[in-house]
């Protein structure tokens, strides 16, 4: 879905996330692609292969004798097992990598240079990141680390460590140490850190940003917006002392009944890479103001952003070990699911990565939101604003390089509004595609790694063979001054439901139209995907518009509106093959995600205090 793991198991990203809007001016032409979600990418590790378009590796399954032997001599025996699986199953991502800072702009130089001077626990000058753990960051004694490179140009950034068994244990000692102190302090105290972090978000987000654009190749104004969806949630979460509110009657004559809202323990939450920032800060806040620990496990693709935002938690007050900060692949993924100590899971991601952690982890007794795969439609009525429209698709389907989990990867045109197939195409082709920092950049090229544009070429080709038509090719595009880079230009292929890049989450910047005589054809098409994020409807007649609500069988409904992403104060809705567990991500969902309800009966009565015979009726409560 809305975002996959960068890595073995970066989750993508999700999710959110993304919006592209479109002016609905006269003909200006002014599609906005730098509104914000992605997802992941697709890598081999060792023996295991993720074929996800999130990248996120999938681990063989460990036997359920295996698992119940994990859990009862994790100290010894699955600290060994994990240790061993780390030196036979990983490696480095480097290939043909840049020396550190070498490829890199004057302009983006400085800006790597300055990041790893101001920020403890990353670097963009090729030096190692840090663990986070019991409130300190920490070099990792591994021996296996993961290359980070700038998909612009394929240089060095950072190296990130494959956490070892004994440095997992630590940050579950760490958090489940502070749970004891954390769940118990003032909700004003907790509130507090909220308040105080969102200062620090918006003090210190374009070091975020920054971050986010040499790591994940996205334009500025896209890492901004990133950042932004992000601290949201934490303004959100400022309002804890309202939302954690119980409830409390008088059901009886002198006997009360109150429900509160009480922390789990111990959560866990795997981020994407394609939103650096947002998810970790879905979870972040909504975790910690509940009175919860967490685990955060970055992507291992680009996690400067989250040791940024670790490093800002601490600033804002957070104390020692209720945030701790692991990074890896498989190995550190399948410890974060079998760990005793671990209560909940948030994962967002690729299809194989979720559906494996959510497995791994409800079978371990743990509670687990997982957002997945994505295929979102928008279906063009014959009376919709043609301007508002066009724009608003080419910006959805296009930005962030179409790595969002919300990104409008399939147009619907029904009756004559095919007609304004290839004034989409002129639109389209007039994007300008160029790394990050540059100015003018409107389309962020760069997918996550060769291998993903490897990928997403492959599908392209494929809608040819299979009979398809590319109206718009955006392989083999040349990017001056960025002759490295794993740039593909928009993309627009004319299609039928039937093709595999119709029925494939590309992940890249690649819009597939279909034609439909009919709104109800057109809902058809919808409501046989196997994939459940969202869609978006483009009409001026209000009752299209509601039957296409209620007919519609996704999770989140735009209508007029390219990526509807609800914001905080609601909750995340994907639904069908987008996501798994009972309860989703921030707003209402979030809070009951991060807690468990205590009910409490009381009876105080006067005369108590002077009887003296008791009575063995049926009590009534009346």
């Amino acid at each position: 879905m809305i975002g996959g793991m960068a890595g073995p198991f970066s989750g993508r990203h999700a999710g959110a996330r993304g919006r592209g809007k479109g002016s609905a001016g006269a003909s200006t032409f002014v599609p906005n692609v730098e509104a914000f979600p992605t997802a992941r990418t697709h890598r081999t590790v060792g023996a295991y292969s993720c074929v996800s378009p999130c990248s996120q590796h999938l681990c063989t399954s460990t036997s359920v004798l295996r698992r119940f032997a994990l859990l009862l001599f994790f100290p010894v025996m699955y600290r060994r097992s994990l240790a061993a699986h780390t030196r036979r199953h990983t490696r480095s991502y480097a290939t043909q990598a840049r020396p550190p800072l070498e490829g890199l702009t004057s302009h983006a130089r400085s800006i790597a240079e300055r990041l790893t001077a101001d920020w403890k626990g990353t670097s963009h000058a090729g030096g190692a990141v840090k663990n986070y753990i019991g409130g300190e960051f920490v070099e990792s004694k591994t021996s296996t680390f993961h290359d980070i490179l700038d998909p612009a140009t394929q240089t060095l950034l950072s190296r990130v460590p494959e956490t070892t068994a004994d440095e997992f244990e630590q940050a579950a000692t760490a958090a489940a140490e502070a749970y004891k102190t954390w769940s118990r302090t003032s909700i004003l105290t907790r509130q507090r850190v909220a308040l105080e972090l969102q200062h620090l978000l918006r003090k210190h987000g374009d070091a975020v940003a920054n971050s986010i654009v040499l790591e994940q190749g996205k334009t500025l104004g896209d890492a901004k917006g990133d950042v932004l969806r992000g601290l949201q949630v934490v303004e959100t979460a400022c309002g804890i002392t309202s939302t954690l509110m119980g409830d409390k009657i008088e059901v009886s004559k002198d006997m009360d009944t109150e429900t509160r809202r009480l922390s789990l323990g111990v959560c866990a939450s795997v981020a994407p890479f394609n939103f650096p920032a947002m998810i970790p800060l879905w979870t972040i806040p909504m975790a910690t103001a509940t009175g919860n620990t967490l685990i955060l496990k970055p992507s291992e693709r680009d996690p400067g952003a989250a040791m940024i935002i670790a490093e800002l938690c601490e600033r804002a007050g957070l104390p020692p070990g209720v945030l701790n900060v692991v990074h890896g692949t498989v190995p550190t993924v399948n410890a974060i699911c079998d760990h005793p100590a671990i209560k909940a899971i948030s994962f967002v991601g690729g299809d194989r990565a979720g559906k494996h952690i959510y497995e791994r982890g409800t079978n371990n007794g743990k509670r687990v939101q997982a957002n997945l795969g994505a295929k979102n439609h928008a279906v063009i009525l014959p009376d919709a604003n043609p301007n508002l429209a066009l724009n608003s698709i080419i910006g959805a389907a296009f930005g962030a390089a179409g790595q969002r989990c919300m990104a409008i990867s399939v147009a619907v045109f029904v009756g004559t509004s095919k007609q304004w197939l290839p004034e989409l195409v002129d639109r389209a082709r007039q994007l300008s595609v160029n790394a990050g920092f540059e100015a003018g950049a409107d389309f962020s090229g760069p997918v996550i790694s060769p291998q993903a544009k490897e990928r997403i070429v492959r599908l392209i080709g494929s809608a040819e063979t299979q009979g398809g038509r590319i109206l718009l090719d955006g392989r083999g595009i040349e990017v001056p001054n960025y002759p490295h880079g794993n740039f593909v230009g928009p993309t627009v292929i004319e299609a039928v439901a039937t093709m595999e890049c119709y029925k494939t989450e590309i992940f890249g910047p690649v819009l597939v139209c279909l034609e439909a005589d009919t709104l109800d054809d057109a809902l058809d098409i919808i409501n046989a995907n196997y994939y459940g994020n969202g869609a978006a409807i483009f009409t001026q007649s209000g009752a299209s518009a509601r039957k296409f609500e209620n007919e519609c069988n996704v999770g989140q409904i735009g209508v007029n509106v390219p990526i509807p992403v609800p914001l905080p104060m609601f909750s995340w809705s994907g639904n069908k093959g987008s996501f798994l567990g009972d309860i989703s991500f921030y707003g209402k969902s979030g809070l009951n995600f991060y807690t468990q309800n205590k009910t409490t009966t009381s009876l105080w009565r006067a005369q108590d205090a002077t009887a003296n015979k008791a009575s063995v009726d049926m009590p009534t409560m009346r």
